[in-house]
């Protein structure tokens, strides 16, 4: 996301402090690993469509579903805490309405996950 990205619903100071630091986002240098990880959960969702296709057994489908469910809430996490180690401490460190934005930023993508 940039700059001009509008958001719907954002107020206009988070608008232009939503994905706006110096230098390269905090996952970056993690950056093939998590591509490799989400395609690894892209497989495993073709692999439920097959397996629905295929009629097979509920409960099996119901595993690998939770299986994968783990695999995102896992790169979930892992961007969370790429994010707060990186772009919440930096705009912390500048303080004023960019330090507000970031960890009100923080903490409504917490409780998406927390709701999920």
């Amino acid at each position: 996301m940039n700059e001009t990205t509008v958001m719907p619903g954002a107020a206009p100071e988070e608008q232009d402090a939503r994905g706006a630091h110096d230098g390269p986002h905090g996952y970056i240098s993690a950056k093939e690993n998590y591509l490799k990880r989400l395609r690894r959960i892209e497989g495993q969702a073709r692999g439920l469509q097959g397996m629905v296709s295929d009629e097979k057994y509920c409960i099996d489908i119901l595993t690998q579903i939770s299986a994968m469910t783990s695999a995102l809430q896992s790169v979930a996490l892992g961007l969370l805490d790429d994010h707060l180690s990186h772009c919440v401490v930096d705009a912390a460190a500048k303080g004023g309405p960019e330090a507000d934005v970031k960890i009100k930023e923080a903490s409504d993508a917490i409780a998406r996950l927390v709701r999920s």
